[in-house]
């Protein structure tokens, strides 16, 4: 089933752009969108396993030919106060598809209840897990979007300055790297999205100190990270911060790779199976993540 973007560009903005509103309470917000991922179409012998990983569960998804030597941790978006691996599930799954690996989606806390740093503890567990299980770092990946994308960021940096072995390679979808919003004012063409929503997550996130760097990455020291790909969409919320981001880790001297992708919204993404251009936009990061693996590990 194949539905032209016009109409998944309706049917989020009539379906998902109110549930994600700053007053609608955070546990329903988490129930409609659970329902709503039912609808995700996955690739044909996706399996899918519970684990766990730092003492948090995890979905391992696995699809034919996925080489077990290698792993991609999966930081799931939804603001640090929804989202889960059922929201994420057909992302993921084509992901591990073009990655040609198993993906781990991360079950880490979520805010209000647990609010900063849960979430990056969380995710330096599950990371240091993934190399105690006998994975080599130089064929771990992370990826994340959203606020799973500035998470994957905050965590690479972590990684950095606990001088751990940084993963082969990140890839990120929509990342949220600045809490403070300083630079979105205009959520009209986004059809998923609004600032309301973004602020609200925030403060249920990490309160006031909103610039932290490991809370808005874009404010870390980007140096020495390993190559990054990079998706951006023309009409998204984010898109301002995403390309200050892009420019500040190459000044870093990170190796970006950034495609902005016309048309779409924040984390479209999510649409893989349903829509050809967001399966596209999958096959692309998985290909870099397998290809950066590979080449490393060589």
């Amino acid at each position: 089933m194949v539905i032209p973007l016009r109409i998944t560009r309706g049917l989020i903005r009539a379906a998902v752009r109110p549930t994600l509103g700053p007053t609608v309470p955070v546990r329903k917000q988490r129930r409609i969108l659970d329902v709503l991922a039912r609808i995700a179409v996955l690739p044909r012998g996706v399996r899918s396993s519970e684990v766990r990983l730092g003492g948090r569960s995890a979905e391992r998804i696995d699809v034919p030919g996925s080489d077990s030597a290698r792993a991609v941790l999966f930081l799931h978006g939804g603001g640090y106060t929804v989202g889960s691996a059922a929201t994420h599930r057909a992302l993921a799954a084509h992901l591990a598809a073009a990655a040609g690996a198993p993906v781990y989606i991360l079950d880490y806390r979520l805010a209000p209840e647990d609010p900063f740093p849960a979430a990056l503890d969380d995710a330096v567990d599950a990371y240091d897990a993934l190399v105690a299980s006998g994975v080599p770092p130089q064929r771990l990946s992370i990826a994340g979007d959203s606020a799973g994308g500035g998470l994957a960021v905050a965590l690479a940096v972590r990684i950095r300055d606990t001088r751990r072995t940084l993963p082969a390679a990140i890839a990120l979808v929509s990342p949220w790297t600045d809490l403070t919003l300083a630079n979105v004012v205009d959520d009209r063409r986004d059809p998923m999205l609004t600032v309301g929503w973004l602020r609200a997550c925030a403060i249920r996130y990490a309160g006031a100190d909103l610039a932290a760097a490991e809370v808005s990455p874009l404010n870390a020291d980007l140096s020495g990270l390993p190559p990054l790909i990079v998706h951006g969409s023309a009409d998204e919320i984010l898109l301002p911060d995403i390309e200050r981001f892009v420019v500040r880790a190459r000044a870093a001297g990170v190796d970006v790779r950034y495609r902005r992708l016309e048309r779409m919204w924040h984390v479209a993404h999510l649409q893989a199976g349903l829509t050809t251009a967001a399966t596209s936009a999958v096959t692309e990061l998985g290909a870099f993540l397998r290809e950066t693996m590979e080449k490393i590990y060589v």
